[in-house]
């Protein structure tokens, strides 16, 4: 199998997991919002198969839940987590690679992407909803982006870094530099 077939492949995976995991918290969705289970798979393609596959993944993966499972609401939420996960999974890939191979790297790559992709996340919340004749304060981003995101961000801090670094040891990562 070559290269970009295995990174095909891979990003399927990855996409079919966002579109599954959020399942597991879907019974109590106050649990799922603050632990943002569909940003997992997203990090973790971009540092596994790169910038222009964990972009894709995150791209795709919103709004195609939003069409088969209804959640999240196709507007605001899935189309501002389109732009914020896209975020996710390109920087996630461009920064690994342009990082040395240390561990600090992981965690560097992993936090501006999600400084990056919040960001988004609330500039595209604010477009959304002045199109629709509704504010969105700092404090409405600060809570969204940051404050309710707390336990979903501990999560991926922890998370994310040792599912990555167990991928890069069974020779898993397509990612190179």
């Amino acid at each position: 199998m070559n290269d970009r077939t295995r990174k095909l492949t891979f990003s399927a995976l990855y996409l079919a997991i966002a579109l599954v995991l959020p399942f597991i918290t879907g019974q109590i969705p106050e649990i799922g919002a603050v632990l943002s289970p569909m940003h997992i798979p997203v990090l973790l393609c971009g540092f596994v198969c790169g910038w222009p596959w964990g972009m894709a993944v995150g791209l795709i993966a919103p709004m195609l839940r939003s069409v088969l499972f209804g959640m999240p609401t196709m507007y605001p939420t899935a189309i501002a987590m389109t732009f914020e996960l896209a975020v996710y999974g390109a920087l996630t890939g461009i920064l690994y690679k342009l990082l040395p191979r240390r561990t600090w790297s992981i965690y560097v790559a992993l936090i501006l992407a999600m400084i990056g992709g919040r960001i988004v996340w609330g500039a595209a919340q604010y477009a959304l909803l002045l199109a629709r004749g509704t504010a969105f304060t700092l404090e409405l981003f600060l809570a969204g982006a940051v404050i309710n995101a707390i336990p979903g961000i501990i999560l991926h801090i922890v998370l994310i870094p040792l599912l990555v670094i167990v991928l890069e040891k069974a020779k898993l990562t397509m990612n190179n530099p």
